[in-house]
């Protein structure tokens, strides 16, 4: 338990100072920060156990100096302190220090650093802007969230067990053999050169290889999970070979980059084990010329062996944990270029949290185009009481979907406001404004989570006895009880599956009705919330929706006139203008767009295509 304490030491979920920089040295210490410390610590325990290992092989030396000089039957007791040295260094000193190592890695680092990257990069991804992710697959850029804090980790820990090992190791075999003769230092100090040149030539090449091979990988991913997100469509249209040829080409890109950094690496080994072999041919033959000329000892040639098999295993040890190191940062490079891309969407500087409000809304000349100079709204002048229930009609691409959007502000206009009890949505904190606003889409969003998780995610603090009340006022209780899933849960304990796929659409809506409810904003946006169910369930939850929008702001879009007919008020919007607007009645009298849409609805609903194509 008292190791266990060690995994204290570093706060893992530390929140990020800033954004995340998009460079490599800045980035790295933005994933890093609050972690040096321990870092620092643990590589100056790393270099201890390093320099243990040229300490070990001076004591050998020693050890066999005193046994060439001495005679057999007086050796442990003119050299008992030698021995006892010996003892306590191999017994009790080298244990420890990599005992320390090993726990200051294995404890302190590995289990904290990733966290506290992915924690952050996580909690960066999640504010960026929906058109962030409308951009990438869902797949790939949690590949990428993994891959580049797995790729940190990895590179920091290789750094602190072998780069300040070795570093350790090679610095006291340097002190070492300069005591015995600067000509075997220089021997060393030769070899070491020509280590670092070969270092220098094959890693870059490495480090660009792995990159595109991890952004191939990502791609893989991204590919293989928008194929089985989608695997009804899949089936539906017997695209399965279709499916297969597409996720084949992401794996032969793959496949290709992976053989190009094979080559690389395969070119890169053959070098260095011929490099490793020159080293104790170096050492050992150079201390043995010195020897022959009476200038070094038995034990020096020992240790110098011991010294020069150490370090050309470790050469390869250590070229190949460089590999690893440049393969990471190249994967870090190329999940900073992904991630780390500035909030497109970001709060203002000083931006305040949207306290409970009344509920007006409005838009103030309000123009949002995505860009593109067409589609959208534009010029639209509206306010909407607090507490006024709004209908909003119109065709296919008249700008429904946008007047929703720039409300929760998933985008700012173009031109300009809408503000909320006088407040402009710019000024204020993006989650404090959406914790005012309760929302149910057509196209309903649920957790692969118990439903107990999915109607909670209204309000988390909401007790067991709300929550249940919620379900029942939404007509779910009855089905969420007989529920059960592939584990043995049931009712509200039951897994719902990826984006609810075990529940038919009418029970995910009432699902997400049962969420708004719980939610309970002074502002609700209903965007076709009954559309998935059936008549005679609608008309059940249409006396639940009028309970729950008494004293809230509404909005609610419909192409079933029927369920806005009694709006207070009903706006008809057209190629993004404001066309018409009053009551079900007025409008009707008016004989407009409103009225031919009632007119020609079929079994209830508007004709969108065909008055989108007019």
């Amino acid at each position: 338990m008292r190791l266990m304490r060690l995994g204290n030491l570093i706060d893992a979920f530390r929140p990020a100072d800033g954004p995340p920089p998009q460079t490599l040295g800045a980035f790295m210490r933005w994933c890093l920060r609050g972690s040096w410390p321990m870092l620092a610590a643990a590589a100056a325990l790393s270099a201890l156990a390093g320099t243990f290992e040229v300490v070990s092989a001076m004591i050998i030396g020693w050890v066999i100096d005193a046994a060439v000089s001495s005679d057999p039957a007086s050796f442990f007791t003119e050299h008992l302190g030698l021995l006892a040295l010996f003892l306590v260094f191999y017994l009790f000193l080298r244990p420890v220090s990599f005992g320390l190592s090993s726990a200051s890695n294995s404890i302190v680092i590995g289990p904290n650093v990733l966290p506290l990257v992915l924690s952050r990069l996580h909690r960066w991804t999640l504010g960026q802007a929906v058109t962030f992710f409308d951009n990438d697959f869902a797949g790939r850029i949690a590949q990428k969230q993994m891959q580049a804090a797995r790729a940190v980790t990895d590179a920091v820990t290789e750094i602190i067990n072998t780069v300040a090992f070795a570093l350790a190791s090679v610095v006291a075999s340097m002190l070492y053999l300069i005591s015995v003769d600067w000509r075997v230092a220089a021997a060393l100090g030769l070899w070491l050169v020509a280590y670092l040149g070969l270092i220098r030539y094959y890693l870059p090449k490495v480090r660009e290889n792995s990159a595109a091979r991890a952004s191939a990988r990502a791609m893989v991913s991204g590919q293989v999970v928008d194929t089985i997100t989608n695997i009804k469509t899949v089936k539906l249209f017997a695209h399965a070979a279709f499916e297969d040829q597409v996720a084949l080409r992401a794996m032969e890109s793959f496949r290709d980059r992976s053989l190009e950094f094979g080559v690389i690496s395969t070119w890169f080994r053959s070098a260095l084990m011929t490099l490793s072999g020159l080293l104790p041919v170096l050492l050992i033959g150079g201390t043995l010329l010195l020897w022959q000329q009476g200038e070094a000892t038995a034990g020096a040639i020992a240790a110098a062996g011991a010294i020069a098999m150490r370090i050309s295993q470790m050469s390869g040890w250590v070229s190949f944990t460089l590999i690893s190191i440049y393969t990471s940062i190249g994967e870090v490079e190329d999940g900073m270029r992904t991630l780390s891309v500035p909030h497109a969407l970001p709060d203002r500087p000083g931006a305040l949290p949207l306290a409970r409000v009344q509920g007006e809304i409005r838009f103030d000349g309000v123009s949002f185009a995505y860009g593109r100079g067409s589609g959208g709204l534009h010029g639209l002048d509206l306010t909407v009481r607090p507490g006024e229930k709004l209908g909003i009609v119109g065709a296919s691409g008249a700008g429904k979907s946008t007047l929703v959007s720039l409300l929760l502000r998933l985008y700012d206009p173009e031109v300009g406001r809408v503000l909320i009890d006088g407040q402009d949505l710019r000024s204020v904190t993006q989650e404090s404004l959406r914790r005012q606003i309760a929302m149910v889409t057509q196209e309903t969003a649920m957790f692969n989570r118990s439903a107990r998780d999915n109607i909670m995610y209204g309000r988390p603090d909401a007790t067991e006895a709300e929550m249940i009340a919620a379900a029942r006022a939404a007509e779910a209780d009855e089905f969420i009880a007989a529920m059960a899933d592939h584990s043995g849960r049931h009712g509200y304990d039951a897994f719902l599956g990826e984006r609810g796929v075990k529940l038919s659409g009418g029970q995910r809506q009432r699902i997400a009705l049962a969420r708004a409810f719980l939610k309970d904003a002074p502002i609700l946006v209903l965007d076709e919330a009954t559309s998935a169910l059936d008549s005679e369930v609608e008309a059940s939850i249409q006396e639940a929706l009028a309970r729950v929008m008494q004293g809230k702001t509404v909005l609610a879009i419909a192409h079933r006139l029927s369920t806005i007919a009694e709006m207070d008020r009903i706006l008809v919007l057209d190629r993004g203008l404001l066309a018409e607007q009053g009551t079900h009645e007025e409008l009707l009298a008016r004989n407009g767009l409103y009225a031919r849409y009632w007119n020609r609805q079929s079994g209830g609903f508007m004709n969108c295509e065909e008055e989108a194509a007019e």
